[in-house]
């Protein structure tokens, strides 16, 4: 275990390296933070740090940077989320609560995540495999033809067309609205197929067909918006830390474009907590000089989705940690309410 005076050593290396891109030498430590030592003691803890693995020299430079096991110490032991201040909490509930609709709501969270914290952000669309039925519409368009919508909790509208069997009036279409909502509104879209399964029985035989192949289109839309779906927004940010990436930036371009990895950057959505990802902890070859900060949101207790950013490891975490968690709990709000 580091002792507290070399913890705060590399708590001080780390947040001047993050603030000027360059080496930190002991002198400038010993300027810069009150450690109450010698630049002696500080160049004997910074010898220490290096042979653990958390610091190391680059190049023929004196001074040292924070390795991607210093920073994961930083972001574990030392570094507190930073707040924010309550004009910046103001301009973010104002500027996601103009949203028009869920795909409004998701590209305002982009573009704000990516102004807040100058990374890449990354945000994925509530999953309906997570979601609940907030309401089920049936709009008569003509006599055998309806229009199906579906809501769910977190403001996601399904529209679908029904061709039905025989023709039906608008007291049978307004029965079964009622009927259907009473069963599924609130209720998880796994368990909606048991719930409506004997529903056509309790019809008329000749509505029979009819509700048969309104509950058909339903389950279809339950199963066929599965896939998961993210907006990624601020890249061209990455070209303020080009000397951050040892070679090119063109492998974390590249790897920015696949949806597969950035969905696994993320995490699992039902993991609502916190996530710092640093360097070489991405598994993917093209994101080692990055870290990834993820955290889920929702509209209640349980994450729907996640949203995040990308950046590289010379990173402000506590900054960046503030503003993910910030605007999530925004946008769930946002959900909880739309």
């Amino acid at each position: 275990m580091l002792s507290e005076r070399r913890l705060e050593v590399l708590r001080a290396i780390v947040q001047d390296y993050v603030g000027t891109q360059e080496p930190v030498g002991s002198k400038a430590l010993t300027e810069r933070h009150n450690l109450q030592v010698s630049p002696a003691t500080v160049r004997n803890d910074m010898a220490a740090l290096e042979d653990e693995g958390y610091i190391a020299q680059p190049h023929t430079s004196a001074g040292r940077v924070p390795t991607d096991r210093g920073y994961r110490l930083f972001v574990d032991k030392l570094a507190g989320v930073k707040p924010l201040s309550k004009p910046e909490r103001r301009a973010i509930q104002n500027f996601l609560e103009d949203a028009v609709d869920l795909d409004d709501v998701v590209s305002r969270t982009v573009r704000l995540l990516a102004q807040l914290t100058r990374q890449v952000a990354v945000v994925q669309y509530p999953s309906l495999t997570r979601s609940t039925v907030r309401h089920v519409e049936l709009l008569l368009l003509a006599p055998a033809r309806l229009m199906l919508v579906l809501i769910t909790d977190t403001g996601r509208v399904e529209q679908r067309m029904v061709d039905c069997p025989a023709p039906i009036s608008e007291s049978s279409l307004a029965d079964l609205r009622a009927r259907l909502n009473s069963r599924v509104v609130g209720e998880r879209f796994s368990e909606v197929p048991g719930l409506v399964q004997d529903l056509p029985e309790s019809f008329d035989q000749e509505d029979r067909g009819t509700v048969s192949t309104v509950l058909a289109t339903l389950l279809e839309t339950l199963v066929e918006e599965t896939e998961e779906r993210l907006m990624i927004g601020g890249t061209a940010n990455l070209t303020h830390f080009v000397h951050d990436f040892p070679l090119t930036i063109r492998p974390v371009l590249e790897a920015l474009e696949e949806q597969v990895v950035l969905l696994k950057l993320l995490g699992e959505a039902k993991d609502p907590g916190m996530t710092v990802r640093i360097g070489h902890e991405n598994a993917h070859e093209g994101l080692t000089s990055t870290s990834v900060v993820s955290v889920g949101y929702g509209s209640g207790d349980e994450a729907v989705a996640k949203l995040g950013v990308v950046g590289p490891t010379r990173m402000d975490y506590p900054g960046t940690m503030g503003a993910v968690r910030a605007v999530a709990r925004y946008v769930g709000q946002i959900l909880a309410e739309s």
